[in-house]
């Protein structure tokens, strides 16, 4: 089954070829030319050649989540109405419950849950359905960039603080942009241009 990360960015590909990754984590890369992600997928197994900008990186992979339910909690905090506030950068966040303490501070590794879909409503995936939360250095280009900013806080978006629960809308440019994300044949589970949304849970 096809797998995209999510939502670590995507490198801009040496060769017009698309890579799905599961989970595994990658240690000791030498660093070559601009960053960069190939591969070439097999039944089940997928070869990839990695240029990375760390020298060690976890890769998320999503295995499959279309039409998997939810958590009840978090499908029933995912169907409250939200208003947004849109950042000058057009991101737009919501939050709805408000962390305490210390806010993450750029390169900090924290742990966040959440559910990303797309405008329509669409599950495309679930940390909490793999039942573990995503860990990154936060601020530093690990994720696409509206998860940054909206974790982070930057351009009016107030920091989220331990404990916080945010709805984050992100316009293409914060998140897959013209490329989308898991394309393969014809078809995308992140099409081109695509309004993202995302209920993230700051664990800290």
């Amino acid at each position: 089954m096809s797998s995209v990360p999510i939502p670590f960015t995507l490198p801009t590909p040496t060769k017009p070829v698309t890579t799905f990754i599961s989970s595994f984590s990658i240690k000791n890369l030498e660093i070559t030319a601009p960053a960069a992600v190939t591969g070439e997928l097999g039944n089940e197994k997928t070869s990839c050649s990695l240029s990375l900008k760390r020298r060690e990186i976890a890769v998320l992979g999503v295995l499959g989540v279309f039409g998997v339910g939810m958590r009840d909690a978090v499908a029933e905090e995912s169907g409250a109405s939200c208003e947004f506030t849109v950042a000058p950068s057009g991101l737009g966040f919501c939050d709805k419950v408000l962390g305490s303490g210390v806010q993450a501070i750029k390169g900090q590794l924290i742990k966040a849950h959440y559910v990303g879909k797309l405008e329509n409503g669409k599950v495309f995936d679930s940390s909490y359905n793999r039942g573990k939360p995503l860990t990154f250095r936060v601020g530093v280009g690990e994720v696409i960039k509206g998860w940054d900013q909206g974790i982070l806080g930057a351009n009016g978006v107030p920091p989220m603080l331990p404990g916080g629960k945010r709805t984050l809308k992100l316009p293409p440019e914060l998140g897959y942009g013209a490329r989308g994300a898991g394309c393969r044949g014809g078809s995308c589970i992140i099409p081109p241009d695509s309004v993202l949304l995302f209920d993230v849970e700051f664990i800290g």
